[in-house]
């Protein structure tokens, strides 16, 4: 009962598209369409349960099913973090405190309950749901990190986006020359790779006078979900490929 995708190089490709998507994605529905940050959430939040129930209830590992729930988790963050941060008024710092208070005891809850947080191998429909709530708490609080980056530290858009990008080559040089903890270097890029696409998506939607490309928030969602359907499709062919020899 493995149902969640292997870590390799794909892995990370789709995951910051997926991230960066749900950045434009969930303020194409709270901004731009001006749904509004609380309905947004409700709506979003609804779509990743039923997904979330559709992935519990799957017997093999989809890759489209699982990636569409790790896109609902990051675009209904995306309106959460904003709900919280600025219709709330926690502001980012306080809700990025909070997030990773959350992430932090979904962790340690999974770790005492299962005795492990393996992310390769998820045998139990219990730790599967400890493992998507705490995708769900690092893309939220992906999200705030990076509006706090970008809005309250000075760094702009595109200087945040190099910053995270340099602590994710740190992660990396600590995967590839030392004997670091595995789980947690996959949780420190899990987490960082939100904000990285927070604040890339933040940089290809926003006007040139707040600093981004001002793609808009429809074509620049139009783009990232092409290119996600891409390495979904081909990662669903390498998958049953994989499953045609082992049979």
């Amino acid at each position: 009962m493995n149902k969640v995708a292997q870590v390799t190089v794909a892995f990370w490709a789709m995951k910051i598209c997926a991230t960066t998507l749900g950045e434009t994605a969930g303020d194409l529905l709270s901004m731009t369409l001006n749904v509004g940050y609380a309905v947004s959430s409700i709506v979003l939040v609804g779509m990743f349960l039923a997904s979330f129930v559709a992935q519990l209830r799957s017997r093999a590992f989809h890759p489209a099913l699982y990636w569409l729930v790790v896109l609902l988790t990051s675009t209904a963050g995306t309106t959460l973090s904003d709900f919280m941060d600025r219709t709330l008024g926690l502001g980012y710092a306080r809700g990025s405190l909070i997030l990773v208070s959350c992430l932090v005891a979904v962790l340690i809850a999974w770790r005492v309950v299962e005795g492990s947080l393996s992310v390769t191998h998820i045998g139990t429909r219990r730790a599967e749901a400890f493992y998507w709530a705490a995708i769900l708490c690092s893309n939220t609080l992906g999200t705030a990190l990076g509006d706090f980056l970008a809005d309250d530290s000075g760094l702009g858009f595109l200087g945040s986006a190099a910053l995270i990008a340099g602590l994710l080559a740190v992660v990396l040089l600590l995967y590839r020359f030392t004997p670091a903890n595995r789980v947690a270097l996959f949780w420190t890029a899990f987490v960082l790779t939100r904000p990285f696409g927070a604040t890339f998506g933040d940089l290809l939607t926003k006007s040139s006078d707040q600093g981004g490309l001002d793609l808009g928030t429809a074509g620049s969602s139009a783009v990232l979900a092409a290119i996600l359907v891409v390495l979904v499709f081909r990662a669903s062919r390498a998958h049953a490929a994989d499953v045609g020899r082992s049979a």
